[in-house]
């Protein structure tokens, strides 16, 4: 082992040199899943035919799958696999989904079956789950507690994340409604070209990952292995290849529950209390000061649910929006593109300058502590859903408005984002005890599967509303929604702020 831990967390700068070959898979494994993401519910209305309510379900639980096998893929890390192993095992399946979608099961006609749609969605389900919480868990192990740095470190790592999110949100999409490319593409094949660049972008993340392991020193090893976290704890082999068989043999039972969005229901409604009953459990096995810290932490993961309930609206509802509702004024950008990546273009203009604002104020002792970061993110997603409820007094008599007031609001909730998202990840690696980050951190992901869910629901809701009326009416439909929604953000805002002070000692020293 070249490096030891202690020699990794005792860099000089502001960010480690391990931070950059993990930014770099994280940032092509994210240009496959927003690509796929943004891809979603225009796919299923245009290509699969479906009415815009079941679409929006059918986002909402494909997304809430995600977001939940996080936790199962934290969890298994943490028990059996370890981080990389786990890591790799989950880019693997990515990358057989994206297969599937590419070449319709490997049929090579053209187009897309809805079985097969769903078949390759659930690969990448399961795949998201096991790479996804575990290269952020690797991030935070790049800091000793109590870092001042490590806010920046996520900030910036948040920035790789959402590179990927640019690139494959604007192109995806574009690609599979004959934007780009088109005269290169034939139009039968222009969906199963968008996926198949979601796959040759997790290909090279992988790759990366792989030359670049070393760097990593003992960090994400296999329990079991002599420099890892655990050296004691002995792994049977065939649990591990156990893990591998089951992923595999559950693909069919996922590719049913995501299709049939009514089973969507039942797992919602039993995965959040066995989950509960699980951390509680293993709260009380740890110590009263880091039970604690876990009690704070899952305050965050609340509140987070609604953040996300809200947020994830640019998924759903607000595809629909972009495609009917808004016009080209912006550089004649095609508005899902910009929905899809217009938040991620300015994550990446504002993440380095916030993560070193951070830094600047945590050494003149006046940055604010995380909670009231949390609720700051609440403001501006609130001001951002009224800006956007604000677009209907630029609209035409066809209900046809504009793209450049809809960005200044995608602007403004980025600015929440970038006060929250980040900073959850951070402050779950802070919170959680050695043993549970991989848990926790699929905690975390696990909230914004509830919050994804939320987000299909309220979609369909308005779709509900406005089903036979005018494009003018939909437009007024939808904004008074997302004025709606604003509100709801900003009282949660001011909550968060409000319980700050209990909850800033459910935390202790950390900040």
């Amino acid at each position: 082992m070249n490096l030891t831990l202690e020699q990794i967390q005792d860099f000089k700068g502001k960010y480690p040199r391990q931070i950059w070959p993990l930014f770099f898979s994280e940032m092509w494994e994210r240009f496959c899943f927003y690509g796929m993401r943004g891809m979603l519910v225009v796919f299923m209305i245009s290509q699969l035919k479906l009415e815009e309510q079941e679409a929006n379900l059918q986002y909402g639980a494909t997304q809430a799958f995600v977001y939940a096998f996080t936790f199962v893929g934290g969890l298994f890390a943490d028990k059996i696999l370890g981080f990389r192993k786990s890591l790799f095992w989950g880019g693997l399946l990515m990358i057989l989904g994206s297969l599937i979608l590419a070449t319709n099961a490997f049929s090579f006609v053209p187009g897309i079956t809805y079985r097969n749609f769903f078949l390759g969605i659930a690969f990448t389900i399961i795949g998201t789950g096991f790479f996804k919480p575990n290269i952020s868990t690797m991030v935070g192990k790049l800091y000793k507690s109590g870092d001042g740095r490590t806010d920046a470190g996520f900030t910036l790592f948040y920035a790789g994340i959402n590179l990927g999110a640019l690139l494959g949100g604007y192109l995806c999409v574009s690609i599979g409604q004959g934007d780009l490319f088109n005269s290169y593409i034939d139009p039968d094949h222009r969906w199963n070209v968008a996926f198949g660049l979601a796959s040759i972008v997790m290909i090279i993340s992988l790759v990366n990952f792989h030359f670049t392991r070393r760097l990593l020193g003992p960090i994400g090893l296999q329990p079991g292995h002599e420099h890892s976290d655990n050296p004691e704890k002995k792994i049977v082999k065939w649990h591990e290849y156990a893990v591998y068989a089951g992923t595999l043999v559950i693909i069919p039972l996922i590719m049913i529950m995501v299709s049939k969005t009514q089973y969507t229901d039942y797992f919602m409604w039993t995965i959040g209390p066995l989950t509960l009953f699980y951390l509680f459990y293993e709260m009380s096995k740890v110590t009263s000061a880091e039970r604690k810290k876990l009690w704070a932490a899952l305050v965050f993961i609340l509140f987070s649910i609604v953040f996300w309930g809200i947020y994830e609206q640019s998924g759903g509802s607000l595809s629909i929006f972009a495609a009917k509702n808004l016009n080209r004024d912006l550089f004649n950008l095609n508005p899902n593109g910009v929905n899809n990546s217009g938040g991620a273009f300015f994550i990446l203009l504002l993440a380095i300058p916030i993560g070193l604002l951070w830094i600047w104020l945590n050494k003149r002792k006046m940055e604010p502590n995380t909670l009231i970061k949390f609720g700051l993110g609440f403001l501006f997603l609130g001001l951002g859903f009224y800006v956007i409820y604000s677009t209907r007094l630029f609209a035409d008599m066809a209900g046809v408005t504009s793209l450049r007031i809809f960005t200044i609001a995608l602007f403004v909730i980025t600015l929440g984002e970038m006060c929250l998202s980040p900073i959850g990840l951070s402050i779950m690696t802070k919170l959680s005890t050695k043993n549970l980050q991989g848990m926790m951190m699929g905690m975390w992901f696990l909230a914004s599967a509830y919050g994804q869910y939320v987000a299909g629901i309220i979609g369909a809701n308005m779709a509900t509303a406005k089903e036979g009326s005018s494009n003018i009416d939909a437009l007024m439909a939808y904004t008074e929604g997302y004025k709606q929604l604003g509100l709801y953000a900003v009282i949660a805002g001011i909550i968060l702020i409000i319980i700050s002070p209990l909850v800033k000692k459910l935390m202790q020293e950390v900040r």
